[in-house]
């Protein structure tokens, strides 16, 4: 295909390009498992969260269903399951829950827990009344609770990031990001607990001002929206202190690994069928760029995935494990929806975890 030109230095044409490859020789992907795969960004880094409480996972996975049986037909007594489901282990196992959360935080996790049982009443009315809309409505502010219990959760970062790369910035937490557009606003959720380097670099370059005023490309035949370097100068970032370029090694956490895989594929890792804790599967998913055959070339370019189906199939996901997803657009997807190429970043802004960042140690 003619976009596989070599000329393609970064991602959008070693993506569309990789793509492409595997639909060619994609013989054995109809024998991978299948599954419903998550297309929620915020249920996704819901999950990502490094917790170990089954008692709140299954509350949150009950909420969850609930979309899922809506789709099905509609199967409100199923919907009623669910909530009956969480409503019981909210009221049973409420000390296994709280015996999860950090000491300071613990107030306000006996509180969310009694709005959630107040909330999940609500909802049994409303699903009751088969009204659709104001059940998921309902249904996602109570994941939000639920997110933000497992939140309180969270005891500090659960690995070290390997010695080498302390010479980069490293995001050890989460941070959210307002992003202005031409033709809108964006909120971005960086999750450095999966991709502490990748976050950390694209935290840093967001507070330096870099993306300010860049313009998005994007090829007509691909699923990405790219941005991340000046008009005319492919080069990434060049940290002005050293006059080196910024090279940011590719990172993927597998789920079950207790540290990212760095500097290799997943594929050539011989690990093209473990599942990342952040996949493609949703829409907005945000990667790091980097070039064609170097996993370890990206630096300032990502790019926003425009979720296919086609392309991200449960089970047999083409892009997992060959890109490092660092985050999710969990507001603004209509506006994400409605970038081209040469509409702009007006401004992107550290909102929330800024005391996540980490500075190189060796700058």
């Amino acid at each position: 295909m003619s976009f596989c030109n070599v000329s393609f230095k970064r991602s959008v044409g070693a993506l569309i390009c990789t793509i492409a490859l595997l639909i060619g020789v994609a013989a054995p992907v109809y024998a991978l498992p299948q599954g419903n795969a998550i297309k929620d960004p915020k249920a996704l880094l819901r999950y990502a969260l490094p917790i170990d409480n089954d008692e709140i996972r299954q509350v949150q996975s009950s909420l969850e269903e609930i979309s899922t049986q809506l789709r099905a037909n509609r199967r409100w007594g199923a919907v009623t399951s669910d909530l009956n489901r969480a409503d019981r282990i909210l009221s049973l196992k409420k000390d296994k829950i709280l015996a999860s959360v950090v000491d300071d935080r613990k107030p306000e996790a006996e509180q969310l827990i009694e709005q959630l049982k107040a909330g999940i009443a609500e909802l049994t009315e409303v699903a009751a009344a088969k009204d659709k809309s104001k059940t998921l409505e309902k249904r996602a502010e109570l994941l939000d609770k639920v997110g933000d219990i497992e939140s309180a959760m969270v005891t500090g970062f659960p690995y070290e990031v390997p010695q080498e790369y302390n010479n980069l910035p490293q995001l050890k937490g989460r941070a959210t990001i307002a992003a202005k557009t031409s033709k809108g606003d964006l909120t971005i959720v960086v999750d450095g607990y999966s991709a502490p380097v990748t976050a950390g670099n694209f935290v840093d370059l967001v507070q330096r001002g870099f993306y300010n005023g860049l313009p998005f490309t994007r090829a007509e035949e691909s699923y990405v929206l790219q941005v991340g370097d000046p008009p005319g100068k492919e080069v990434g970032f060049v940290d002005p202190k050293t006059n080196q370029y910024r090279a940011v090694p590719l990172e993927v956490l597998v789920k079950g690994d207790k540290v990212p895989t760095y500097g290799i594929t997943l594929e050539d890792a011989g690990r093209y069928l473990d599942p990342p804790v952040l996949p493609f599967s949703a829409y907005g998913a945000l990667a790091l760029a980097r070039p064609d055959f170097d996993p370890n070339g990206g630096s300032s370019q990502f790019f926003f995935f425009l979720f296919e189906p086609e392309l991200t199939p449960a089970g047999a996901n083409l892009l997992d494990g060959r890109y490092s997803i660092f985050g999710f657009v969990t507001d603004g997807a209509d506006v994400l929806g409605q970038l081209k190429a040469g509409d702009t970043i007006e401004s992107m802004k550290v909102v929330d975890g800024l005391e996540n960042l980490v500075e190189p140690k060796d700058a």
